[in-house]
């Protein structure tokens, strides 16, 4: 399989990085296009295999599957400044255009997946969220594949893209807030910053971990901390009581 990348930002980049660091594609069979030379530059320094071009129609004529990993108000003009093979799969970064959209854009019968990776793509540990237009199940459980190596990968019906996003999406903002928070907390109590930041960020990633790993319930893992008379249950009354539940709910369903 050839992949072209077109957009070497920070999603494009990072989905480049990911692919290299993976098993799917072979580095020679990706393509990288982008306007400027800087970006293109830095990640074929990571992997000289790779090829790069500032045409975009170069990059997409080479390949098998096209990611376009561009910005959502540019994704109409840069398809309808490309040519496209019947066969090829289109892959849209491109959060909110829907496939209605695209396939206007496109025109034809072509297989298409809309993906909303998250920023910890970066760091290979995205929650991807996928949904497919006229795609096989071998396409699905290909696409599925590839983003799993950047992290975890799951399809979703078109319908519930947007609530899964501000899941995973937004959602991750809300975590960071409450490392924020709790760090604070950790300096009021005399620890030093830099310190108080690392065991909170660490204990984010034990608890997600103990879900992901053992596929258990958050209640569960709660029940296992929470001494009768302790001090684990005390804190979290007092975050009931402050409204912390409601609070996040809330906060996902206004972004709806």
């Amino acid at each position: 399989m050839k992949i072209a990348v077109i957009g070497a930002g920070n999603m494009g980049g990072a989905i480049v990085k990911g692919l290299l660091c993976g098993k799917s594609v072979s580095p020679e069979n990706i393509w990288v296009a982008n306007p400027s030379r800087p970006k293109l530059d830095a990640l074929q320094s990571i992997d000289s295999r790779i090829t790069i071009t500032t045409d975009n129609q170069e990059a997409v004529s080479a390949a098998d599957w096209v990611v376009l990993a561009v910005k959502p108000w540019l994704i109409e003009a840069v398809i309808k400044s490309l040519t496209f093979r019947s066969e090829q799969v289109v892959v849209s970064i491109a959060a909110g255009v829907t496939f209605d959209q695209l396939t206007s854009y496109i025109g034809g019968t072509h297989t298409l997946f809309r993906v909303m990776p998250n920023t910890a793509i970066s760091e290979q540990a995205s929650m991807t969220l996928i949904s497919s237009y006229n795609a096989t199940r071998e396409q699905e459980a290909q696409i599925v594949l590839l983003f799993a190596e950047l992290g975890r990968a799951m399809i979703v019906p078109e319908a519930k893209m947007a609530a899964a996003t501000i899941l995973a999406s937004c959602g991750i903002a809300y975590v960071l807030k409450y490392i924020h928070a709790a760090t604070e907390a950790g300096v009021e109590m005399g620890i030093a910053p830099h310190d108080a930041m690392i065991m909170v960020a660490k204990s984010v990633e034990g608890a997600a971990k103990l879900i992901l790993n053992n596929d258990t319930h958050p209640a569960v893992e709660i029940d296992k901390v929470t001494t009768p008379g302790g001090i684990t249950i005390k804190g979290l009354n007092t975050l009931e009581h402050a409204g912390f539940s409601s609070a996040i709910i809330q906060a996902m369903k206004s972004c709806l």
